[in-house]
């Protein structure tokens, strides 16, 4: 057979095809002008006109459709932003404020200041005396152990220092323990009696005689200064803060070992933990000139914390914010009168010491004394205390 002759195809299939229909045999020419409306303006086959054409209530135009306008008046962003700022600034407000009265009723006001007898007259400075002790209270036996403090009974200091915040720039100045000094008469912090002055002593026996209120009154007495608030820290809460923090950074100049102390630190930059940190400012055995560069790492160690602890990611941040305030206000031991405030600020004055905005030192010295101790250089001392007390630029530089 020849190829099949094409069939005419009839005008209602042909207008439907091409108009991009399938034939339907069925399918009316009314149909078909319906339909093609609907096609035409994009619907699927088999859809009724109404609703999808243009104007329809799900079309183009129509207010369900994808073109369609709200039936409302346009958001106003501005507003919202505005509204939100408020809500996250009230927010932020109840949170600092809920956080402060917080961490100042975890503070141990316990040094009571207005015992302390015969006291200079105030500076322009506000003066921090900062004592580390040796104070095990609260650690268990396995905690002594990993820390290399033994298991002494009691407390004694094991550092002492005075930051002086001054608008001339602020000064840390180191008081070896082993200082010669006066202890002068005082009143007993527990039973009030006043006791006759002891003559020459070291520094940390006042501490030892009768606690930080004979401390605050030798210091002031052997340097004229006065102490306007005090702030003291045992192991357990210096290692707790450096751990908190997730270490502390820092830069060791000379590597030394120390087995008293459990030191063993290679020379350049590297984290500190809270066990390596209280052996790199406990240590003393391994340098020759013991007592002053263990102060000067002493000094070099609490400005490299300050300045990890003032900064706004800790501030600002409650997942480091908090474990750090739980971690040392629970074992920082201050005088009555100091607020969270005032503890703030000695941080923010130890942090611009690390950052250049002042000096640490030293307390300038003249030579030996008795008992292997150190003799304080009086003429460097007194313009030193002159120059704080009067809110001048320090110029005094100690010798060692």
């Amino acid at each position: 057979m020849g190829r099949a002759q094409r069939r005419p195809q009839s005008p209602q299939y042909q207008q439907g095809y091409e108009q991009g229909q399938a034939y339907n045999p069925n399918f009316t020419q009314a149909q078909a002008q319906g339909y093609d409306s609907g096609y035409s303006s994009g619907q699927v086959y088999g859809g009724a006109p109404q609703g999808g054409g243009p104007g329809g209530p799900s079309g183009p135009g129509g207010p369900g459709g994808y073109g369609a306008r709200p039936s409302g008046p346009a958001p106003d962003w501005r507003k919202r932003i505005k509204i939100g700022s408020i809500v996250l600034a009230v927010g932020a407000l109840v949170w600092g404020v809920g956080t402060y009265a917080w961490a100042s009723s975890q503070m141990r006001n316990e040094v009571d200041l207005s015992k302390v007898i015969e006291r200079p007259a105030e500076g322009d400075c506000t003066t921090y005396l900062i004592v580390g002790s040796d104070s095990r209270e609260g650690m268990t036996a396995e905690e002594k152990k990993k820390l290399h403090t033994g298991s002494a009974e009691g407390k004694r200091t094991d550092s002492m220092m005075i930051l002086a915040a001054c608008s001339s720039g602020n000064t840390m100045i180191s008081l070896p323990r082993d200082s010669w000094v006066t202890i002068p008469s005082f009143a007993g912090s527990e039973s009030g009696k006043t006791y006759p002055a002891r003559g020459g002593a070291k520094l940390n026996a006042a501490y030892a005689m009768d606690g930080p209120e004979l401390l605050v009154r030798t210091v002031e007495f052997n340097t004229g200064l006065r102490i306007d608030h005090y702030a003291e820290i045992g192991f357990a809460g210096f290692a707790n803060i450096v751990d908190a923090l997730g270490g502390v950074e820092l830069n060791i100049e000379q590597g030394f070992k120390d087995k008293k102390s459990g030191a063993d630190f290679q020379a350049g930059t590297q984290t500190l933990d809270g066990e390596q940190a209280l052996a790199f400012v406990r240590t003393r055995y391994a340098f020759a000139q013991s007592d002053l560069q263990r102060t000067k790492n002493q000094q070099k160690f609490l400005s490299a914390l300050a300045h990890q602890a003032a900064t706004p990611g800790t501030i600002l941040n409650p997942f480091r914010l908090y474990p750090t305030l739980g971690a040392g206000l629970d074992t920082l031991i201050v005088d009555k009168d100091m607020s969270l405030w005032d503890l703030g600020q000695m941080f923010f004055a130890m942090k611009g010491i690390s950052g250049g905005d002042g000096k640490s030192m030293n307390m300038p010295l003249a030579g030996s004394a008795p008992q292997n101790s150190l003799k304080w250089d009086m003429p460097k001392v007194k313009q030193l205390v002159d120059q704080i007390r009067n809110d001048q630029k320090v110029t005094v530089e100690a010798d060692r």
